[in-house]
């Protein structure tokens, strides 16, 4: 989740003049020759100005970031009816605090839950014999499940670093979250964001960065960890092995082809990690408030991002009865393993919200290539969600 706290601890500043008459003059003069004013409206330290841009969204937005910097201010853009608003908020550059040693400190224990967790995926014949060993060495055994992991989620997280930083957006190290009593010994990572998107087109690259980053070593890891893995007869007594996503079932289609009846594929660890790696992906792209989807879904469809959101939750849990019902009506099940679906819209619902800040910039549009990369962004979500997390088969 990347957040920009707009509403609170964002830097804010006092304007240099105490007359706020003259604030407010020093504002309509910076703006008057980039927008032809028909109106203007002061709410406490907020300042609008409404009209007719006389140069393009783009120019007007760098212009204005430069002039009202010193006064303490940022603008804001936004299209009104048939007329453009700026709006002068009392916002300064944001500075985001280093904390290497934070991060670093988190990214150990979360190197170390996750190799942990790992001792609870076998497969990998070399690093399998390890757990006979007496000294710390059995631990090493983790190594194939946890290497890959981390390594989708660290080069995820840079994927969002890097690009915000190429657009000089104030943005944090990543801070990795161990969770070492769990199957994956990790809950992700975050990077704070303390400064808006420069534009639609600045947020969406920063948005799909991470997703996209994280799926180049994905599914690579997946298709060799499926190298790695083989087919054995399916233990009578029955056993828990993950839920297939389409991208999932059809890369072990290609793989190993129709599996018989009576056997089952037993997964190499770095398959293991590939399909953690495709779930939280999938879950990043989620349509909703400040998560990776919901900066997409921004950057898409602007003003409607949060009907999107919204409708987002209502699709989970609609999926999650059709789910249920179906693992009640035709598996013979307790419906319990549609659980997440439900536990999901929950979080979104009341945890992640369907607030987003907007872009310095709200006018220019997205450019068509971004339009069709989003969109296959969201077609991930379907490619990369199982309709069960775990199965009894």
């Amino acid at each position: 989740m990347r957040v920009w706290p707009f509403r609170s601890g964002a830097n804010t500043a006092v304007p240099p003049a105490a007359d706020p008459l003259v604030t407010e003059e020093l504002l309509r003069r910076s703006v008057e020759d980039l927008l032809v004013i028909r109106d203007r409206v002061t709410r406490g330290a907020l300042v609008s100005f409404r009209g007719d841009l006389l140069v393009a969204p783009a120019r007007a937005c760098d212009a204005l970031t430069e002039r009202l910097r010193p006064l303490g201010y940022t603008p804001f853009l936004r299209r009104d009816g048939d007329g453009v608003v700026i709006q002068a908020w009392p916002l300064t550059d944001a500075t985001v605090p280093l904390r290497l040693g934070v991060s670093l400190a988190l990214f150990l224990l979360t190197c170390g839950s996750t190799l942990i967790a790992g001792l609870g995926y076998a497969g990998s014949p070399t690093f399998d014999a390890l757990r006979a060993s007496p000294s710390a060495l059995r631990f090493l055994a983790g190594l194939p499940f946890a290497a890959t992991l981390m390594a989708i989620l660290l080069v995820h997280e840079l994927g969002h670093y890097f690009t915000a930083r190429r657009y000089k957006t104030a943005v944090s190290l990543p801070y990795f979250i161990p969770l070492p009593i769990s199957f994956l010994g990790t809950l992700g990572a975050i990077i704070r964001m303390r400064s808006p998107g420069r534009d639609r087109n600045s947020l969406f690259d920063i948005a799909a960065a991470g997703p996209l980053a994280g799926l180049a070593v994905a599914v690579p890891a997946m298709i060799v960890g499926l190298a790695w893995s083989v087919v054995v007869p399916a233990p009578p007594s029955g056993h828990v092995a993950f839920g297939d996503s389409l991208l999932t079932r059809l890369l072990v289609q290609l793989r190993f082809g129709a599996v018989p009846a009576g056997f089952m594929v037993f997964t190499h660890p770095m398959a293991d990690a590939a399909w953690a790696g495709f779930l939280v992906t999938a879950l990043n792209l989620f349509p909703a408030g400040q998560l990776d989807g919901g900066r997409i879904s921004y950057a898409l469809f602007g003003r409607h991002h949060r009907a999107i959101g919204k409708g987002t939750v209502a699709a989970l849990v609609l999926v999650g009865v059709a789910t249920a019902l179906w693992d009640v009506l035709v598996e013979g099940g307790d419906g319990a393993s549609a659980l997440n679906w439900f536990v999901w819209a929950g979080l979104i619902a009341f945890v992640v919200g369907f607030h987003h800040s907007p872009p310095l910039d709200d006018i220019t549009p997205l450019t068509s290539g971004r339009r069709v990369v989003g969109m296959f962004c969201l077609l991930l979500i379907v490619l990369l969600t199982p309709p069960f997390i775990v199965r009894v088969k």
